[in-house]
């Protein structure tokens, strides 16, 4: 059973969120606030967040994913600095069948999101950061490429081995050498990078 806490300043919004979601096994409404700081980390493991004065609050690790409901990218492009443990992006207007989904994804530590909001906050490279693939320690292998590519996809490892036809654990090895080639941490920052590169097609 996946936690949610909703953040947003709208009573009224936080009520449809809520019977929205209430009816969905797997998913229980632990909390409600108007902005992060009442949030129980304790008790949220997928924050959806439909309040925009809160986002700049997001400081130091967060132990919860973040489910962001904006139109506007420009409002959510901190979350590629941010320090949440995943995070999602949906449009305000999006079906009770996406969030669902956004939620199961983010809770399970994917990275999700409707395309067109992903593919346009991920459009610009962070300050100082090469967008070509010489600027990488060492060139991907086509089998890392692959390997990103179904990650970008929201694959989970089990997934990414079944389709590869490889074992998690041989996944987990080109994880492990595509991150140190690319000088990142996580798959947040993977997929990140990737798209700048032009290693990922969305």
């Amino acid at each position: 059973m996946i936690r949610v806490t909703i953040v947003s300043p709208n009573h009224a919004l936080r009520v449809g969120l809520r019977e929205m979601l209430g009816s969905h096994t797997g998913i229980s409404v632990t909390g409600e606030a108007v902005n992060l700081e009442g949030v129980n980390e304790n008790e949220t493991e997928v924050l959806v967040l439909a309040s925009v004065s809160s986002f700049s609050l997001l400081t130091g690790k967060k132990e919860y994913a973040v489910l962001f409901l904006t139109d506007d990218v420009d409002e959510v492009r901190p979350l590629l600095n941010s320090n949440v443990r995943a995070w999602g992006v949906l449009s305000s207007e999006a079906t009770e069948d996406e969030l669902v989904a956004a939620i199961l994804a983010a809770g399970e530590g994917l990275w999700v999101g409707a395309p067109s909001l992903i593919g346009e906050l991920m459009r610009f490279p962070r300050i100082g950061e090469s967008t070509s693939e010489d600027s990488l320690i060492e060139p991907l292998t086509a089998r890392e490429k692959e390997v990103l590519q179904l990650m970008a996809q929201g694959l989970a490892n089990k997934q990414i081995a079944l389709s590869l036809g490889i074992s998690e654990h041989t996944v987990k090895f080109h994880l492990s050498s595509l991150y140190t080639k690319m000088g990142i941490s996580s798959r947040t920052e993977a997929v990140r990078r990737g798209i700048e590169l032009g290693l990922i097609s969305l």
